[in-house]
């Protein structure tokens, strides 16, 4: 059994921009046990639940300007840590994790809090996750918001991204294919437009006291189906089946300084039905953490949007 790490909470203390209160359950895993995942749970439902997942190497701190906003709209903001990540447990063995066993993970999470009228809102690996359990659960959810993300299945366009994953995702693979530690706050500014305050790169590098926990952050990026043969394709085509059926509206928000993700935005609206009943916006002077450098304005065009569901 791999061993479990949990970041001490005095590490959480004083976060800028994030006083929420910390809530947890357990999810099954069938090798591991019980796992205690993290979450943010903000607002009423009284139209529906945001759930709001983040990727790699971030956590819910990055939702953090969106979450208010999304309360105060008369929604609940759920914004969960994966496992691996935040204040979620982590284990410490890079080889158990697996893209099938994030997706398990997630949709026990979804199932013990019973969400519904879920509105998915994705960025990184949120939409790699949070499309496969749209797909697998699709009565749940009303709505998604993506941005910067990608859901890929090594085809040409249009079906696909031509050149994926291109000169940018094949060194990231391989860096963390063979590094054994990562500098997280660092990757984060690095795809920034402007350097985030050192306060704010703090809050990245909290959830990891060392590289022991960082399990999950170099596990997950060798985990993108980069090839035609990879692990992750056949479920992503699965997920493909239903989403080229899913009408219920489907917003794309995506940043205008990010190379990594650019073109998946047209996929999407090209192959989604839903994508013709939503509006699509452009965030301008962000890069590929567009809830960092952007996120007032990733939270308005996502409160028109929920308005827009509520109608």
């Amino acid at each position: 059994m791999s061993k479990l790490l949990r970041t001490p909470d005095e590490r959480f203390a004083s976060l800028p921009g994030f006083a929420f209160a910390p809530h947890y359950i357990e999810v099954a895993d069938a090798e591991l046990g019980p796992l205690r995942m993290h979450y943010v749970d903000e607002g009423e439902a009284v139209h529906g639940t945001v759930l709001m997942l983040h990727g790699e190497p971030s956590w819910s701190f990055l939702y953090r300007k969106l979450i208010g906003p999304v309360a105060t709209a008369g929604w609940r903001a759920v914004a969960p840590d994966h496992v691996g990540f935040g204040r979620s447990d982590k284990p410490a063995d890079r080889s158990i994790f697996s893209y099938d066993r994030f997706v398990g993970w997630m949709r026990g999470f979804v199932e013990q809090l019973d969400l519904q009228r879920i509105v998915l809102v994705i960025q990184d690996w949120g939409g790699p996750i949070g499309l496969r359990l749209l797909a697998e659960m699709p009565d749940r959810f009303i709505g998604v918001l993506a941005t910067n993300t990608l859901l890929p299945t090594a085809e040409e366009p249009p079906r696909g991204v031509a050149g994926w994953p291109g000169p940018i995702i094949e060194p990231w693979i391989e860096l963390c294919r063979t590094s054994d530690d990562l500098p997280v706050s660092e990757i984060v500014a690095a795809t920034c437009v402007q350097r985030p305050d050192p306060a704010v790169l703090a809050a990245y590098d909290a959830p990891f006291p060392d590289a022991s926990y960082k399990a999950a952050a170099l596990a997950i990026t060798t985990l993108i189906p980069a090839r035609a043969d990879s692990d992750g394709i056949a479920q992503n085509k699965a997920a493909w089946s239903v989403l080229e059926h899913f009408d219920r509206p489907f917003a794309t928000a995506f940043s205008d300084g990010d190379p990594s993700t650019a073109a998946w935005e047209q996929v999407f609206r090209d192959r989604i039905p839903g994508a013709a009943k939503a509006p699509h916006v452009r965030i301008e002077g962000a890069g590929h953490f567009v809830q960092e450098e952007q996120g007032e304005a990733l939270a308005a065009a996502l409160v028109d949007f929920l308005r827009q569901l509520e109608d």
